[in-house]
């Protein structure tokens, strides 16, 4: 990360159960500055090669530790821990820092890799979507339901289920659509969509889905093993170019030649640039951008996943844009989980996704603060939502006089109408659903209530916490103060200089040593 974990005291960013246990004595001062006996067994038990219990090797370490704080305190004196760059750096950090804290790191790792072993499989699948209003209460669910249900009724029958969706599309295109997905992959849609979908057994045919959109039917086409991703290069023969009209015998015939040109040895890329009507692609000798299936049309997509070796040519492939000859550049597997696990983190901490992630830390969470959930003080609540959406001021109106505990977190209660308040202030959902929408509200509520708290209890529930913060702070002064002092200096100057650094802060900046407390401390 920065030169001073590998040049100083090998320092890492790890958590230190030793230092629970450590005394709070004073193992040094320096500079006028108390160094603790915690902070000093903390840096030891990190550095490998210390051994406390040999007294050569203590005195060694010590040495070590007293340089390193003599320099801090030389970068302190300088005014480094005043630049609101170094702030900005120790800020980011302690965000950072605090931010593992307050979650469950292995548990979304879990979230993100059982995601991830759903790229392993590509769905193909047809569903009519009946549309709901934007803000839906119960009782405007009930004709929509219906019309859906008799949809899936007449598909259980044997209707085919892109006929029936073509049919009430027609009649009535602003409350009914339907597609077929030839390729479905995970994270592309809402959650609860996803979900349902990817636990459909081939051929199945689903009940009403309810989602922020409305209610889907959905068939289950078929499961396909994910093939990865291709790279190919292509060159494309239009029926149409410059206001010429070629017949697709013509189009065809001169596809053929250039073909036969390809395989029998001629360069690739400048028959492209020589004939290929796609710009964009033949400067770059035909190269398209890496593709996996349905990201291009049908047939062009079908004829590259068909070659098999990099290199190897497909006869002229018909589309709607002309013949395409095709060369196979590269076969990539599927995107890997290292890759990928980032930005899907990301795109889950930011959408309702993000529950999943929480889940983990927010079940130990309520089990440490005594979390106490009154489902039946919560019914009343959602039977306001039959008729007004939790945004509408008539719902307050209804629900502000409702006082009994809705919930209790450590020793603080929370009233009906104080969550109704939240939902006013805070209405963080992009559900369209009442109950749906209440729901994620109180979700959202109840987590950051739970991190609130743990956050003020941060530095009492974990010391390593302070410590690790102080090492950063510490440790990004030693940095910017050696780079002035020594780093930024000729290599054949910086031994000498070093010398002469240590020289003049052991004559500059007063230090006395504990070594009581220390002998102490190490026998421990």
């Amino acid at each position: 990360m920065k030169k001073f974990f590998v040049s100083a005291l090998l320092f890492a960013v790890a958590v230190s159960a030793y230092a629970n246990s450590a005394s709070d004595s004073v193992a040094m001062t320096v500079a006028g500055k108390a160094i603790s006996i915690d902070e000093f067994l903390f840096t030891a038990k990190k550095n490998g090669e210390t051994d406390l219990s040999n007294q050569k090797s203590l005195e060694s370490f010590v040495e070590l530790f007293k340089i390193y704080k003599l320099k801090v305190a030389d970068a302190e004196a300088e005014g480094l821990d005043k630049t609101e760059s170094f702030k900005e750096e120790l800020d980011k950090y302690k965000a950072q820092l605090t931010s593992d804290y307050l979650s469950d790191r292995p548990a979304e790792e879990k979230v993100l890799s059982d995601e991830y072993t759903r790229l392993n499989e590509v769905l193909d699948l047809t569903h009519i979507l009946f549309f709901l209003p934007q803000e839906t209460v119960s009782k405007d669910t009930v004709a929509v339901y219906q019309q859906a249900l008799t949809a899936y009724q007449r598909i259980q029958k044997g209707e085919d289920i892109m006929a029936v969706g073509a049919e009430l599309a027609k009649k009535d295109s602003t409350h009914v659509g339907y597609e077929q997905v030839r390729s479905f992959f995970p994270m592309r849609t809402v959650k609860a969509f996803e979900d349902y979908v990817y636990q459909m057994p081939e051929g199945a045919v689903s009940m009403p889905i309810r989602t922020k959109f409305g209610f889907h039917i959905v068939k289950l086409n078929r499961r396909i093993l994910n093939p990865g991703r291709r790279q190919v290069s292509h060159i494309l023969i239009p029926f149409v170019q410059d206001s010429i009209t070629r017949t697709e015998e013509e189009t065809y015939k001169l596809a053929e030649e250039v073909y036969q040109l390809a395989v029998s040895g001629k360069d690739f890329a400048e028959l492209a640039k020589q004939y290929s009507s796609d710009k964009g692609s033949a400067q770059k000798g035909g190269r398209l951008p890496v593709f996996g299936l349905g990201e291009m049309v049908a047939e062009f997509e079908q004829a590259a996943f068909a070659i098999k070796n990099p290199g190897d040519i497909s006869k002229p492939v018909k589309t709607r844009f002309g013949y395409h000859i095709i060369k196979l550049e590269k076969n990539l597997g599927v995107q890997p989980f290292e890759e990928i696990k980032k930005s899907w983190y990301r795109q889950m901490s930011q959408g309702e996704w993000n529950f999943a992630l929480h889940k983990s830390f927010d079940d130990r969470m309520k089990k440490e603060y005594k979390f106490v959930f009154h489902p039946e003080a919560y019914a009343e609540l959602q039977a306001i939502c039959n008729d007004y959406f939790p945004t509408n001021p008539k719902f307050f109106e209804q629900a502000k006089d409702l006082n009994k505990e809705l919930m209790r977190i450590d020793t603080i209660s929370f009233a009906q109408n104080e969550f109704a308040a939240y939902i006013q202030q805070y209405p963080f959902s992009v559900k369209t659903y009442a109950g749906d929408f209440m729901q994620e509200v109180l979700d959202l509520c109840i987590h950051d209530i739970l991190t609130n708290m743990e956050r003020k209890n941060l530095t009492n529930k974990y010391p390593e916490f302070k410590l690790l913060l102080n090492e950063y702070r510490d440790g990004t002064l030693l940095f910017a103060i050696s780079n002035q002092k020594i780093w930024n200096k000729p290599a054949e100057e910086q031994a000498k200089l070093e010398e002469d650094w240590i020289k003049e802060l052991k004559e500059k900046y007063p230090v006395e040593i504990n070594w009581k407390a220390l002998k102490k401390a190490a026998k421990k």
